[in-house]
């Protein structure tokens, strides 16, 4: 393709599993400019090809798999993969994406982009090598968890291959689970794997042997240096590099927002036993994706007990969901609630998030062990939490009730279970306790696909700031974030450099000029981000025939029920503050009092597409406002 110079491969692979058919097609190079790569191409394909209003687990829902420009590059953190489609968990937009040290594989078997439609006859993997695709017989592997599954396909195929893989939940379409790269790598939220094993497909193998292009190598490399220089240099690199993630149990604690009992608590008594320190006593090796300069995977082997021998590499947001958040400790055990939980294939968010639930109305009297098949699920019971997963992961007993979500779930025990069931659009909320954070309570009101921290960690500001003020200042920072945040899952990279090392932002878009050979400026590629998440809250409008604000509310949790302890003892958002925040919200990302894009919006974003769709639905009729 003349116009790719390099970043790009210039490649979109599509593979119809009904027919057992796949087509090479050409990247568009509007596409690539304009929406950049990883979300931004999944964006644009499914608001493209996507059948609107289609149930998620139809077999004519698309998954698609998309990299970016600087994936799979000699640049700090670049072994990411993004997976977009439209949720079974919410029913709206969605996306997660997944490293590996094996990611660059993707690109250099010769594509930009994967999608999959239909559904496989029988259960099959795809193999893909140098650009060959061939579907083979997935009996063998179908029912196996996810390490046996990499274990077989290591085998079978090359070692350093990139699988991407079901487990149980994934093959019963738990609504959260997951796309498995690698032990503990993962596609986590919003129900991936569902969407996967709806199409009979049990793992992706990849290999790949092309080499990728680089516009300007020779300066590319020096400003790598740099960069890889600057991540050493930082001052938070030594203790970064002893805990990861970890190092955020005891801030949470510290600043009350670590979740506790179904985030009816932002403090944990026994915090000091599931936290990094307790990590690093535990910590035997340290593993990476491809290009990492800052290790976050440290793995800990459990020396004693029942769980002697078990290794996982624990992260902040597990812990914190399958631990503090249902009252479980020491470290060892909620361990072996993040094993069972990256075998079968499920987010560990949305397990924790359910369990935690399910305990709360155990211990309000909502239901029984004959509700519950026998188990006594009082908060801190490990062991009733160890089968529960099971039974979620299987769809056994209640745990088949929840594996459809904490939404479906309170939608049926009813009693009330509604107000504390932790979502926002039916995603479970990540690991922050936000009553005393407004402003990281609006990022997950109006994250585009449910309450996830990823799209806008705010929070580590707004500790630093006026926490419990109620601005608009703290509205812009929001956007600030969603939009920075957008362009690395656009580009296709971790955010971890820029995050929690302070590497500045200004080296992407000068990483992105030098890789493809085009100029982007920080300004430019912030557009473009801003241009996608326009596009993805397009799509909720799409999918539902409407939007409404009360979809970016938070649970009613946060909005009258203060904090019962901690420090910020009596806390809570009142509804009309966080009225406020909304309201400014929609005003600075140019929607209207509903959270839809304004034609003037669309028309700045160059959405034109969007707006014909929108007056097609009469969105914007007197009619639909009423």
């Amino acid at each position: 393709m003349p116009w790719i110079k390099g970043g790009w491969v210039g490649k979109i692979l599509t593979i119809d599993l009904t027919n057992s058919t796949c087509y090479n097609e050409e990247l568009p190079k509007d596409l690539a400019m304009n929406y950049i790569g990883g979300r931004g191409f999944g964006a644009k394909i499914l608001w493209d090809r996507l059948p609107p209003k289609i149930d998620p687990l139809n077999p004519e829902n698309l998954l698609v798999f998309s990299s970016g420009p600087l994936t799979g590059l000699p640049l700090p953190n670049s072994g990411k993969l993004d997976v977009e489609t439209k949720s079974p968990l919410t029913g709206g937009w969605a996306d997660s994406n997944c490293g590996s040290a094996y990611n660059p594989s993707f690109k250099k078997s010769g594509m930009d982009v994967l999608i999959l439609k239909g559904k496989c006859d029988k259960p099959k993997y795809i193999y893909i090598k140098d650009g060959n695709v061939e579907l083979k017989d997935a009996s063998h592997l179908w029912g196996k968890g996810v390490f046996e599954t990499d274990k077989i396909l290591r085998e079978d195929h090359e070692k350093n291959a990139l699988n991407l893989m079901i487990g149980p939940a994934g093959e019963r379409l738990v609504r959260f689970a997951a796309i498995m790269a690698e032990s503990g790598r993962t596609a986590g939220r919003a129900g991936m794997g569902a969407v996967m094993g709806s199409k009979n497909v049990k793992a992706i193998c990849i290999s790949g042997s092309k080499e990728i292009a680089i516009a300007n190598p020779d300066e590319f490399e020096k400003l790598a240096k740099e960069a890889y220089e600057a991540l050493r240099k930082s001052p938070m690199y030594n203790e970064w590099m002893r805990q990861g993630t970890m190092l955020t149990i005891d801030w949470s604690n510290e600043n009350s927002c670590l979740p506790t009992r179904n985030m009816r608590e932002a403090v944990f008594e026994r915090a000091n036993e599931i936290n990094g320190d307790k990590m690093e006593d535990l910590k035997v090796g340290v593993k990476s994706c491809f290009g990492c300069g800052m290790a976050c995977g440290h793995i800990d082997r459990v020396r004693e007990g029942k769980y002697a021998g078990l290794e996982v590499a624990p992260d902040y947001e597990n812990i914190a969901m399958l631990g503090s958040n249902c009252s479980i400790a020491p470290l060892e055990s909620v361990l072996k609630l993040n094993y069972i939980c990256d075998d079968l294939g499920m987010d560990t968010i949305s397990a924790g998030s359910v369990i935690s639930f399910a305990m709360e109305c155990y211990e309000r009297g909502l239901i029984d062990k004959i509700d519950t098949n026998g188990l006594d699920l009082r908060f801190g019971n490990e062991e009733a939490a160890v089968k529960l997963l099971e039974m979620i992961g299987y769809r056994v007993g209640f745990g088949n009730l929840l594996a459809e979500g904490v939404r479906r779930a309170s939608e049926k025990i009813g009693k009330g279970s509604e107000e504390f069931a932790m979502h926002v659009k039916g995603m479970e909320i990540s690991a922050y306790e936000s009553r005393a954070a407004p402003a990281m309570a609006l990022a997950y009101g109006t994250s585009d696909i449910g309450a996830h921290h990823k799209r806008a960690w705010v929070i580590s500001w707004e500790v630093k700031t006026d926490r419990l003020g109620v601005s608009k200042e703290k509205a812009a920072k929001v956007i600030e974030q969603q939009n920075i945040r957008s362009s690395f899952d656009m580009l296709t990279v971790c955010r971890f450099p820029l995050v929690e090392l302070a590497l500045p932002y200004d080296y992407y878009p000068k990483f992105l000029t030098l890789a493809t050979g085009y100029t982007f400026t920080t300004e430019s590629l912030l557009k473009a981000a801003d241009r996608v998440f326009c596009l993805t809250r397009a799509f909720w409008v799409r999918e539902l025939g409407y939007y409404s604000k009360e979809l970016d509310y938070v649970p009613l949790r946060w909005l009258k029920e203060p904090l019962p302890s901690g420090p910020f003892k009596g806390h809570y958002i009142k509804p009309e503050d966080y009225d406020k925040l909304l309201s400014w919200y929609y005003e600075l990302r140019g929607f209207d009092e509903r959270g839809i894009p304004k034609r003037e919006k669309l028309i700045e974003m160059g959405l034109d597409y969007v707006i014909k769709t929108f007056e097609s639905m009469g969105i914007w009729s007197y009619e639909s406002i009423k």
